[in-house]
This record gives structure tokens, C-alpha cells and sequence, in this order.
């Protein structure tokens, strides 16, 4: 099988994997919210916030060096054990460090020992991340097992989730259930990995240590402006505030989760291309992915900002109108972080510029904690938003002058004026669409199938884009052959 068809194959599983950990619980989100409401809900954000950025510091770089290691030592059985023992033993390490560190908090910190209920379930997530062990899969590129592996669990979670939470004063049961969905996941990796590799006595844990640093040091400060923008919100304006930034985030992270597969899919593929001297296919696959991005992002985008209220009727239901402003502001984001995303997952990462990578992530979480203490103690949820879409603005420029540097790429501006030029009636058609008198929903899908038809129209006979044009090739094909 050539590479082609392996990167379109894990692409597939991948993309599917990505959106069911978004879509699953979007399922379970409209149900959720309105049972729970919008306090509870922002309880649980806020717990899991804090839990999110100890499975940070537990896991360091992990997700990203641990793929790309896996991914160079794959062809033989020894040079793969060892690497993942390497890895999975220096973790297990961080993970009770942080573990320690996290019931320190609990008992010390008020904000926190009020949640303690919620807080030792976030103990029981610390640690099942550890053990969860992804990125083997993920750099061995077996990604029709993870696919699998994770529809039959998030299947039971939706089941679980409607069975078990029927009142507001079940919102611990609802977070028990999202940590044990990463339990059972966890077990059935630890069980499966035994067909490539075996547990035992590393040989040297520190081999790893520095790239695993610097990484998980990039992730956190990263997370300076997404996870703990939702902590600090927590702590200044309360649960309410919260439940409303992550509503208004929700459908953000279900758009970004497809193109987030794709990149996910391409690190280990750009890392081999970079090892083999390959330098042109190198740029001629970032250039496909940012088409890609460019394609997905803007209309996107555009939808989503005009029918922002009806969305979040839908999602939320009465009582989040709060979100509606924040989710218009986090829109760009898709566009934003989608590049980003190419520059650095597929760009800076295969190249082995760890330092720059970091230095993007400092520079954003200065803009961030700067903008959280600016702005979240007086524009509360719609702050939080401003400070998260600013800090990536940063991080993206930041990230462009590197890529400048290092291979001479350049942020693709008359590409995106153009895209944007002819996107203009999209948006007139929608200011006419909105004012249709008709139900929430019902609103929704007319304007999604325009959305859709105007989309194939301009991609497949205007820009003649060559990845729509395969794509419909491949299902006339296809088609014919039935």
C-alpha cells in the first residue's frame, strides 16, 4: 500500500475518532445541560480545567514526542520496546509527582477542597490518562483499532450518560462517567499494546527527559490561554461564567476536531518524509493541508457567527444566551488554529524545532495571562474569549516567522483575501436567510444545505480545488463500479 493511500486511510479512522470524541458528547450535551444547568455544568468545567493542566504536567510532551519517537523506532521490535519503556516508565514518574502535588491542592486550596467530590474523580482521570498510552498507537499509525476501540466506549458513556443522570444533584455521577468513558479506554490499550511491545525495566528514562520538557512546557504554557482562561474565570466570576465559555466553546471544538485528525495523522508521515531527505514533498504536503484549511475554515466560520444564537438554543438550550457573544468571538479560531496546527504540528515538529514551538508558546501565554487580568475581571465570559482569540493571534505570527525562516514559507494572505472576497455573497445570502420565520432547527438545516451547495459549487467550479475534485472523482468512480 503506498503512502498515499495509508495517509487517506488513517485520515479516515483518524478523522472519525477525532469527531467522536466531540460528537459524542455533543449527543449527550443538550440532555446534559439542561439537567444539570448552567452552574453544575460550569462545575465540572472549572474541576476539570484544573484537572487538565496536572494531566499536563503528568504527561509532559508526550503526545507529540512520544508519536514521533514511536514513529522512528516502528521497524524494529527491540528499538521500539525500548523506546516506549523509555517513555511510558518516565511519565509513570511524573504522574505521581503530580498526583502528590494535585491532593496537596485539594486539601490546601479552598476554591478547591469546596469540589473535593469532583476533584478525587479528577484524581481517578490523572491517572487513567497515564495508562491511556495513545501515542503508541498513534505513532505505529494503527488507527483503525483506536476508531474502534473508541466507538464501542463512547457508545456505552451515552448510554450510561441518559440512564444515570436524571436530576442537577447528579452532576458528579455525569463527571465519574466522562472519567471512567478514559478509564475503560485506557484498559483496553494497556491489554492490546501486549501485541507490540512489553513492559519492562527501562534503560535510560532521561534519554527523553529534555524534548519531553520542552514540549509538555509548550503544552502548558499553551494552555496558559484555553484551559486556564476556563480556571481563572472560575475563580473570578464564578460557575455561571464558566458554563457559558465552555457552551460558547463547545461547537468550536467539534468544527476544529476533523482538521485536527488530519494533522494528527500527517506528524508521523512529515517526520518520515523530513528523515528521507524529502523536502518537496514536505512543502507540497503543507501546501495541501493549508487548501484543506482554507476550504473548511471560512465558510465555517461564516455560519457559525450569523446563526450563533440558534446553535446555542439547540446545544444549551434556555439560560445560555450568555454564550452566544463569546462563541461569535472564538469563531476566527478554526481558521487560526488550523494553521497553526500546520505550522507547528506538520512544520516545526517534524523539523525538530522544539525551541521555536516553545518560544510560540511563551509568547502566547504572556499575551494570555496578561489579557485574563485585564479583562476577565470586567468582560467575564465574553473576556475569556478575547483573551483566548488574542493570545492565538500572537501564537500564529509567531509561528509564520519561524516557518519563514526555517523553510521559507509564508503565510498565504492573497490566498486568504481571495477565499474571503468571493465567500461576500455567502454572506448576504445569510443576512436574507436569517430573517426566515420558521423553527430553530428547521432554520438550521435550510441554511446548512445552502451552506453545503454553495460551498461544492465554489470549491468544484470556481477554484477547481483539486482534493474536492479527486474526491468526487473517487465517488463517481465508485458508483459506476455498483
Amino acid at each position: 500500500m503506498n503512502n498515499n493511500t495509508n495517509i487517506k486511510k488513517n485520515f479516515f479512522y483518524s478523522s472519525i475518532l477525532t469527531t467522536a470524541n466531540y460528537i459524542f458528547p455533543f449527543i449527550t450535551y443538550p440532555y446534559v445541560s439542561r439537567v444539570l444547568g448552567v452552574d453544575k455544568i460550569g462545575a465540572c468545567n472549572f474541576v476539570d480545567s484544573i484537572i487538565h493542566y496536572f494531566i499536563l504536567i503528568s504527561m509532559l510532551g508526550i503526545s507529540s514526542i512520544g508519536i514521533r519517537e514511536i514513529a522512528k523506532s516502528k521497524r524494529s521490535y527491540n528499538e521500539l520496546s525500548n523506546t516506549f519503556n523509555n517513555l511510558f516508565w518516565l511519565t509513570g514518574f511524573c504522574t505521581l509527582l503530580a498526583t502528590l502535588i494535585l491532593l496537596i491542592c485539594i486539601y490546601s486550596i479552598p476554591q478547591l477542597y469546596v469540589h473535593k467530590n469532583l476533584m478525587f474523580i479528577g484524581v481517578l482521570k490523572l491517572i487513567s490518562n497515564f495508562l491511556l498510552i495513545e501515542w503508541l498507537f498513534k505513532g505505529l499509525e494503527d488507527f483503525k483499532y483506536i476508531t474502534q476501540r473508541t466507538l464501542i466506549v463512547k457508545c456505552i458513556y451515552v448510554i450510561c450518560v441518559f440512564c444515570f443522570v436524571k436530576e442537577q444533584s447528579d452532576y458528579s455521577i455525569y463527571y465519574l462517567l466522562l472519567t471512567l468513558m478514559i478509564s475503560l479506554n485506557a484498559l483496553c490499550n494497556c491489554m492490546y499494546a501486549r501485541k507490540y511491545v512489553r513492559i519492562k525495566i527501562p534503560k535510560s528514562i532521561f534519554k527523553y527527559l529534555k524534548p519531553l520538557a520542552i514540549m509538555g512546557l509548550y503544552a502548558i504554557l499553551t494552555n496558559m490561554y484555553t484551559t486556564f482562561t476556563t480556571a481563572f474565570l472560575g475563580f473570578k466570576s464564578g460557575e455561571t461564567h464558566v458554563g457559558y465559555f465552555s457552551t460558547a466553546t463547545k461547537i468550536f471544538s467539534i468544527l476544529i476536531s476533523l482538521y485536527t485528525a488530519f494533522t494528527g495523522v500527517m506528524l508521523p508521515r512529515m517526520s518520515s518524509l523530513l528523515s528521507e531527505g524529502k523536502h518537496e514533498q514536505f512543502r507540497l504536503l503543507l501546501n495541501k493541508s493549508m487548501d484543506i484549511l482554507m476550504a473548511i475554515s471560512i465558510p465555517l466560520i461564516i455560519f457559525s457567527i450569523f446563526f450563533a444564537p440558534d446553535i446555542i438554543h439547540i446545544i444549551a438550550g434556555n439560560g445560555y444566551e450568555g454564550a452566544i457573544l463569546p462563541m461569535q468571538i472564538c469563531m476566527p479560531l478554526i481558521l487560526i488554529i488550523g494553521y497553526e496546527q500546520i505550522v507547528i504540528v506538520q512544520g516545526l515538529l517534524p523539523l525538530k524545532k522544539d525551541k521555536a514551538v516553545l518560544i510560540n508558546s511563551i509568547v502566547g501565554a504572556l499575551i494570555g495571562i496578561i489579557g485574563c487580568f485585564m479583562l476577565i475581571p470586567f468582560l467575564q465570559s465574553v473576556g475569556a474569549s478575547i483573551v483566548w482569540l488574542s493570545s492565538e493571534i500572537c501564537v500564529l505570527i509567531s509561528a509564520s516567522l519561524f516557518m519563514w525562516k526555517y523553510e521559507r514559507i509564508n503565510f498565504p494572505f492573497y490566498r486568504l483575501v481571495k477565499i474571503l472576497i468571493i465567500h461576500i455573497p455567502l454572506c448576504v445570502l445569510f443576512i436574507f436567510t436569517y430573517k426566515i420565520q420558521c423553527g430553530t432547527f428547521l432554520r438550521l438545516s435550510i441554511n446548512g444545505i445552502l451552506l453545503g451547495c454553495y460551498c461544492f459549487v465554489l470549491q468544484y467550479f470556481i477554484i477547481k480545488q483539486e482534493f474536492v475534485i479527486t474526491l468526487i472523482n473517487n465517488v463517481q468512480q465508485r458508483m459506476r463500479l455498483k
